[in-house]
């Protein structure tokens, strides 16, 4: 997929060195958008190997962020992507899916003057009376919590035209105290025809890791969605606000401050794939090496590699008859897949 090699290609540079909470140094570029067009095949990466126990990693969490649970326990023997960030009980303080469909509702006295809330009075829970009840769930505690992709699907069959089709998974108050605050907070469906678009914000974007899955996942979600409503899956928009390549720790990453200009000047050059490798090489010559230990925390040789690889054909997806409460695993078939070699990357905690 062209669009990811792209994104690569300008990240790289037009970047600027960045330290981070993680201690891993990234090359960090401002405001990075592009758009898949899903009428021609599911863009699943092709330029490294993303099936198998990475396919199969992302199902399990999409099929979770679409429980609404907050608990990794489905998770952990499936993927272990979530492990370092959980409590000793397995229970997430920021989780995407809980908020996509509990997202809390202010207490009565919680609420200020003037604001206006979806929610059921008591002795009304059952009656469908209260105006946006449809969508409020009773927590076993008591709270109410408002089911927003549940709203989405509603909207998209009875107001399809309407603009106000948006779920988010950011509560300010959660984000100040959260170990890891969500980092694709927020996506908005758009209907255009019979076409049923969808664009996703992301706030930061592992462009190694983390934004091949960010793709697979919105992208099926996209599907999931149109095919319950009856709408074809026609776009994804992806918008992240820092988009950065983890480019190493101790001199390994420092080299990257000093000699950024020049690893720049060198891609501005670059007119074919085999200028990438060339890049490569380079750097490889260049750099220090990587201290024992933290191997492969600098993404930018494989990132590089992938850009000498042409994408090939992309797969199909089939998604069985069922909706976003049912879906599981064994519901979804990738059709066709082809791939290059895998490629390994450090994951920056």
């Amino acid at each position: 997929m062209r669009q990811y090699l792209d994104l690569v290609d300008s990240v790289l540079s037009s970047g600027s060195y960045k330290p981070n909470r993680t201690g891993v140094d990234t090359i960090s570029s401002f405001s990075q958008h592009y758009e898949i067009d899903l009428e021609r095949g599911y863009p699943l990466l092709t330029t490294k190997k993303m099936d198998g126990y990475r396919w199969n990693s992302m199902i399990h969490e999409m099929c979770w962020y679409l429980s609404g649970d907050e608990h990794i326990r489905d998770l952990r023997e499936e993927t272990k992507i979530w492990n370092a960030w959980a409590d000793e009980d397995g229970r997430l303080d920021t989780a995407y899916g809980r908020f996509w469909r509990r997202y809390p509702i202010p207490d009565d006295e919680s609420k200020l003057e003037g604001e206006s809330w979806a929610g059921i009075d008591a002795g009304e829970a059952s009656s469908g009376s209260v105006p946006g009840s449809q969508w409020v769930n009773e927590e076993a505690d008591g709270r109410q919590t408002f089911d927003q992709l549940g709203y989405v699907l509603d909207q998209l069959s009875d107001n399809p035209n309407s603009r106000r089709l948006v779920v988010n998974a950011w509560h300010p108050a959660n984000a100040a105290v959260s170990t890891l605050p969500p980092c694709h907070y927020t996506f908005v469906f758009n209907v255009q025809g019979d076409q049923l678009n969808c664009h996703l914000t992301q706030r930061s974007g592992d462009v190694a890791l983390g934004v091949p899955f960010n793709i697979a996942a919105y992208s099926l979600l996209t599907k999931l969605v149109a095919q319950q409503t009856g709408l074809e899956a026609g776009t994804f928009g992806h918008t992240i606000v820092d988009a950065h390549v983890y480019c190493g720790t101790g001199e390994r990453g420092s080299w990257y401050e000093d000699n950024l200009e020049a690893l720049q000047a060198r891609l501005d050059d670059v007119d074919s794939p085999d200028g990438y490798a060339d890049v490569r090489e380079w750097l490889l010559e260049e750099a220090p090496a990587e201290a024992e230990g933290e191997e492969r925390f600098d993404h930018v040789p494989n990132l590089l590699r992938q850009c000498t690889r042409d994408p090939l054909e992309r797969p199909t997806l089939e998604i069985a008859d069922v909706t976003i409460d049912d879906l599981s695993h064994d519901d979804v078939e990738l059709i066709g897949y082809e791939s290059h070699d895998g490629l390994r990357f450090s994951v920056a905690e």
